[in-house]
């Protein structure tokens, strides 16, 4: 038992003393404890989270620990399953406006004249406009759905990533390295893909992390304005919307949103984090401050 004490114990020495600090554990656990239940909702799901078999607007208690909506329908339940829809929503919107705008941003980056300049005008004229706003525009043009409500958030997301890495490739394309690489013969796509992006993709990184929770809640957002996930599927906005007409039971809303405000919490201390780590001198910081 000691040895395994003692091996635990060096090997949490061994990670790096940004992901050692407290904020950094309670996002890591949270995130990853919503990983799970997403995972195992149908397994630790009480109850059916379409079925109508409790009492109307029961208040949490045994039997059912979150209460009941206003259709009977267990909470707990469908807070859970909630998480199989949402979180998985959120990454992947979160990974296509990376894939979308880094790519976008790398040519505009790499290659400047023309091409820079369609991409970043692009970029503007989006964010020439409110991000909520016209995210409501284009998922009402679409039609009201999860998938158009994704398509709408990725719209206005997406210029972001193409503007930082835009900023972050044309402080590295200039560099010896890559300069080398083209003197020997390198294509400007080997080059890009080879030499620059590798060194752009920590920043991205820790952008895309922290864009989670904002992701999460454009999306939630989308639903609870009736622009989103369609009844009677258990998504976390749409619930905070269905708690609306029924304010007096409090329950209805509140667990939904305290899931929503967990999993932004815990994404935001993870991309705190993140970030911490990959900067040297942030790192060296830490490392001096716990001396």
């Amino acid at each position: 038992m000691k040895r395994r004490g003692l091996f635990a114990r060096t090997r949490v020495r061994r990670l790096p003393r940004a992901w050692r600090r407290p904020l950094a554990v309670v996002g890591v656990v949270v995130a990853l404890a919503w990983v799970v239940i997403a995972l195992a909702a149908p397994v630790l799901a009480p109850h059916d989270p379409l079925a109508q078999e409790l009492p109307r607007l029961a208040p949490p208690g045994p039997g059912h620990w979150l209460g009941t909506d206003q259709l009977g329908r267990d909470i707990l339940s469908r807070v859970m399953y909630g998480a199989r829809v949402s979180i998985p929503l959120t990454l992947l919107l979160v990974v296509l406006s990376v894939l979308i705008g880094g790519l976008l941003g790398a040519c505009a980056g790499y290659f400047g004249r023309w091409v820079d300049e369609t991409i970043m005008r692009l970029a503007d004229l989006v964010f020439a406009f409110p991000t909520v706003i016209l995210a409501m525009v284009v998922a009402a043009a679409l039609g009201a759905s999860l998938g158009n409500a994704v398509l709408a958030v990725l719209v206005v997301a997406w210029p972001a990533y193409a503007r930082v890495t835009r900023g972050l490739v044309l402080g590295v394309r200039e560099r010896e390295y890559v300069l080398s690489g083209r003197l020997l013969g390198f294509s400007a796509w080997r080059s890009l893909r080879v030499d620059v992006l590798p060194n752009v993709t920590g920043p991205i990184l820790v952008l895309a992390t922290l864009d989670i929770g904002t992701a999460l809640l454009l999306l939630s957002g989308l639903s609870f304005l009736g622009l989103g996930a369609r009844p009677p599927s258990p998504e976390w906005g749409a619930m905070v919307a269905a708690g609306v007409d029924v304010f007096d039971s409090w329950w209805v809303a509140t667990f939904p949103g305290l899931a929503i405000l967990t999993v932004v919490l815990a994404f935001n201390f993870l991309g705190d984090t993140l970030r911490d780590a990959l900067d040297p001198r942030t790192a060296r910081a830490i490392k001096e401050r716990a001396l």
